[in-house]
Formats: structure tokens, sequence, C-alpha cells
């Protein structure tokens, strides 16, 4: 699929990074699958186990222990918060979102990542047009990520979990996050463009207004990418450089 993408209108082109830029998001699906299904096999009883569909309803592009906690409300489990020290699997939100966070980087140290071809495509040609680009995301692994792939020189701004958690920013599907790299930027918000692969992300792209979302297809479905926001959608990011 070939699509007319004009860039003229655009200052600027805020990207998510799983899923978006890096195939991380099959890496962080494997971890909390991985996560949640231990959980649920240890703690019995009658509740669904996990399925994949639960990462792209549940989870995906959502701050780590919002993501645990909605898990838990689909399957009216109740855990305390606990805190953010707390060690990998303890029986509490932020005990079982470290715990997948560890799973996530032992993934990323043994097997590495590889950019999208088509998302190094579309870096080149928004650089050589001197379009701004940021990096915004929910993950605190961003800068982990970046380097693992070679593209931590790429970026003049990176909002992450971290930045949000010190900025006080709520997370996706909040557009507190994408607002904050346009103003860092320096773009006006009409002329940004958010490109996204997850629901939450996309919401928070339509919410801030911005000119244009692009919902990239990584598995969620198009018809759900546009019912949350996104004003077209694509498979691959080469498919937005202009032709």
């Amino acid at each position: 699929m070939l699509l007319d993408v004009n860039w003229d209108p655009y200052d600027a082109a805020l990207f998510d990074l799983d899923g978006v830029l890096t195939p991380t998001a099959e890496v962080h699906m494997r971890a909390w699958q991985q996560m949640f299904s231990d959980f649920l096999a240890a703690r019995g009883g009658d509740a669904a186990p996990y399925e994949e569909s639960d990462y792209f309803t549940y989870i995906d592009g959502k701050p780590r222990y919002e993501g645990v906690r909605s898990f838990l409300a689909s399957r009216r489990i109740g855990l305390p918060d606990g805190d953010l020290s707390d060690e990998p699997g303890t029986q509490t939100v932020c005990g079982l979102g470290n715990r997948k966070n560890s799973l996530f980087s032992a993934i990323l140290r043994e097997e590495g990542v590889t950019p999208y071809p088509g998302s190094i495509k579309l870096l080149d040609h928004l650089t050589e047009r001197g379009t701004k680009i940021a990096v915004v995301t929910s993950s605190r692994n961003a800068v982990a990520v970046l380097e693992a792939a070679g593209l931590a020189d790429r970026f003049q701004v990176v909002v992450d979990g971290s930045v949000a958690d010190v900025a006080g920013l709520a997370g996706k599907p909040f557009p507190d996050t994408y607002l904050h790299a346009a103003v860092r930027v320096g773009a006006e918000v009409a002329r940004s463009v958010v490109i996204e692969d997850a629901l939450s992300g996309i919401e928070a792209g339509h919410a801030g207004d911005f000119g244009l979302v692009v919902g990239v297809d990584r598995g969620v479905g198009a018809e759900r990418l546009v019912e949350a926001g996104a004003d077209i959608v694509v498979s691959d990011l080469a498919e937005l450089v202009d032709r």
C-alpha cells in the first residue's frame, strides 16, 4: 500500500517506540504473557487464563503499573499497589510490574533488537526534510532500547515513563506526554504528527488534537485503530515517505 503523504503541513513527528520503531512490542508481549501466566497458575482459582488479546485490550501503550492494574481488574483480582522498590514477583501491583520488567530486560540482553527497516527509511526521510522528531513512550526502558537498536542519536527529545513521572504527566491514553514532547521540540500541536501502534496511544493523539494521528497496525487491527481516533492506518512506516 502506498499513501500520498505530504509532510509540508507538519513540523514534527512524535513516535511511539515499541511496535513503531522497533519490534520490542513482541518482547513486551512475551514478558507480559510469561509473568501473568505464572502469576495466575500460582494463584489458582477460576480466573480466565492470560491470552494474547489481553495485551492489546488491557496493557498495550499504558504505563507499566497501570497495565498490571487494568489486567487484574479484567480478572476481578485485587492486589495492593505496594512500592516501586518491591522485589520482582511480590504479590503487589508493583511487584508484578517489576517482574515483567526483569523478564523484558533479560530477553533484550539475550536477543538484542533490530529496528524496522521501514521505520529507518521514514526517519532518514524526515531528517533530510528537517522535520523535528521525538520518541514518546510509556516504557521506562526507552534509553536501553534505543541504544540496543542503534537509534539513541536520532532523537532530539525522548519522553518516557521516567520523564513523565518527574514532570507529573499523566500517561496514555491522556495526551499529556505527547503535548509535552511537542513543546520540547518547539512545534505547534496542530503541526505535529503522532505515530502509534497502541489503542491507548491513538486515543492520546486524538485527545490532544494533533494535526495527524497515524495508526501502525502491528496486530491490533486497522478498524480498531480508526475507531480509537487514527486518521490513517499503515502497516509499515515506509508508506509515509513522500512519493
